[in-house]
């Protein structure tokens, strides 16, 4: 059962974050009360080669959708509306079994290798952040990746809640990847 608690929490995370009428989150799920003064000088995630999580990896089942997660880092595209997470889930593990911090670059998608990277475009600002991933969601319908507070934060994502972004895995060693 152990296993399957990140994927719950993840659950939890994609039925609570960044939907409220109150500035694009639920009070519990939103910044902390203090979040540091740097947030933008926080320094995009820098992508290297690194062992894929043997389970984190595995196919899993929420809320009766099945999901395949790539067996390899490979190139891949896809847009769509990106959400972030907040304090609700700072602190707490990820799927990787990491520690969860919203002020570091990273992200949470369904099918993305874990640990992989990706650079995240907001389509409407044109601004572009690196994240690592290191989770597993969101799960909810219309959304295809939940980042960090701090990714957020970088993109101007924060006062609506979500955005419009494109997702381009970053392949280490590969020409294009950087």
């Amino acid at each position: 059962m152990s296993r399957l608690a990140p994927i719950v929490m993840l659950a939890l995370l994609a039925a609570c974050s960044s939907t409220s009428k109150r500035g694009g989150y639920y009070t519990d799920a939103g910044p902390a009360a203090s979040p540091p003064s740097n947030l933008d000088r926080v320094a995009d995630a820098k992508p290297r080669a690194e062992p894929l999580h043997r389970s984190a990896n595995r196919p899993y089942e929420v809320f009766g959708k099945k999901y395949v997660p790539l067996a390899a880092v490979r190139p891949y595209h896809q847009r769509g509306v990106a959400s972030w997470y907040g304090k609700r889930f700072h602190g707490q593990k990820t799927a990787s079994g990491e520690t969860y911090d919203m002020y570091a670059m990273t992200a949470a998608h369904p099918i993305l290798p874990i640990p992989s990277y990706a650079r995240i475009t907001h389509l409407k600002s044109g601004k572009q952040v690196i994240v690592r991933i290191n989770d597993r969601g969101p799960f909810h319908s219309g959304r295809v990746i939940d980042l960090s507070y701090a990714a957020a934060y970088r993109l101007g994502l924060l006062g609506t809640g979500s955005g419009e972004v494109e997702i381009e895995a970053i392949v280490p060693g590969a020409r294009a990847g950087l």
